[in-house]
């Protein structure tokens, strides 16, 4: 039975979804471009869904189904958009749980998964979703490992009572073995303390390009007392890492003179306790060359070779699809 939960807080749909039954005519709306089709019987206003990232997007289309289908059970992505975890571009499904009857299939833009396994189920604001351990191991099964590693690190921080170990055991004891190999590296190495999915990227980004593991989310106290945390630390270089760049001054954080002046101001204080700081943005993580160089550059040693397939595989599912800036740093 699904477990009532007053811990998760639902995220709401991004734009207002309105019923083909509540709109007079809602085909000339959408041709005089008023109203944008979300799904069949679904809309949106166009002026308010043309503003939305591809990641809120899909938000809005897992509201829509639920919209028409407020008893289905939600999964893999879509279960991590509910619960405002980081999603990767617009993954165009969505995503519901079934009984062990039939085969999955896809139809009408709705993947169902079927399962024999005894899954462990939440509600919250009235809706059911697949709990935050199941929803990390499905991930870790199905995607790529640095999304895998992302989703999980997000899951342990918003459940605390999860454990790494306990991920470990659901992969590897559910009943069938598809995709239990290749969850078990993302699996691996999770851990709450990266606060975003870009910190989580970099940390499988830095491991195949053959670096040392950094320590994560070190606090530093400067002579005047502030204190700085930064997101890796390689103290044998004396090393600190910022995974920032790009997105954090596009300017939807502020100012963005401003936000490069406060850096300035902070690197010279971290540069009390380490030799150089380096930065990097999402493109410098996922087409990893750029990352590879800057480390190197500021004199960071590989320990191990570079993981070629890793890396390549990894810049084709994330180069273009970063996640919401929230989570991304």
């Amino acid at each position: 039975m699904p477990q009532p939960t007053s811990a998760l807080t639902i995220a709401p749909s991004p734009a207002p979804l309105l019923r083909a039954e509540d709109v007079p005519h809602p085909e000339r709306a959408v041709a005089r471009r008023e109203l944008v089709k979300v799904r069949r019987g679904v809309y949106a206003p166009a002026q308010t869904w043309m503003g939305l990232a591809p990641w809120t997007r899909y938000l809005a289309e897992v509201h829509a189904v639920l919209l028409q289908h407020p008893g289905f059970v939600f999964s893999h992505e879509s279960a991590v958009a509910l619960m405002g975890g980081p999603v990767f571009g617009n993954p165009g499904i969505v995503h519901v749980l079934a009984p062990d009857v039939g085969a999955s299939r896809l139809a009408s833009g709705i993947r169902t998964h079927t399962t024999s396994d005894d899954r462990a189920l939440i509600v919250a604001d009235g809706i059911t979703i697949a709990a935050p351990a199941e929803t990390a191991v499905d991930i870790a099964r199905a995607r790529h490992p640095a999304i895998g590693l992302a989703v999980g690190d997000a899951m342990l921080r918003l459940d605390d009572t999860l454990s790494r170990e306990h991920l470990q055991v659901l992969n590897e004891t559910r009943a069938t073995k598809r995709g239990r190999r290749i969850a078990r590296w993302a699996l691996g190495p999770l851990d709450p303390r990266p606060e975003t999915a870009f910190e989580s990227v970099s940390r499988a980004v830095i491991e195949w390009l053959g670096f040392p593991a950094p320590e994560l989310q070190r606090s530093f106290v400067a002579s005047s007392g502030e204190v700085d945390r930064s997101d890796f630390v390689w103290e044998s270089d004396a090393l600190a890492g910022e995974a920032d760049g790009d997105l954090k001054f596009d300017g939807r954080f502020g100012d963005a003179g401003a936000l490069l002046r406060r850096q300035r101001v902070r690197d010279a204080r971290l540069r009390q306790h380490v030799r150089a700081v380096a930065h990097w943005g999402w493109h410098d993580a996922t087409t990893f060359s750029p990352l590879a160089t800057l480390l190197r550059g500021a004199g960071l040693r590989s320990i191990a070779p570079q993981n070629i397939a890793a890396l390549t595989s990894m810049r084709q599912a994330l180069a273009s699809r970063a996640p919401h800036p929230a989570a991304a740093g």
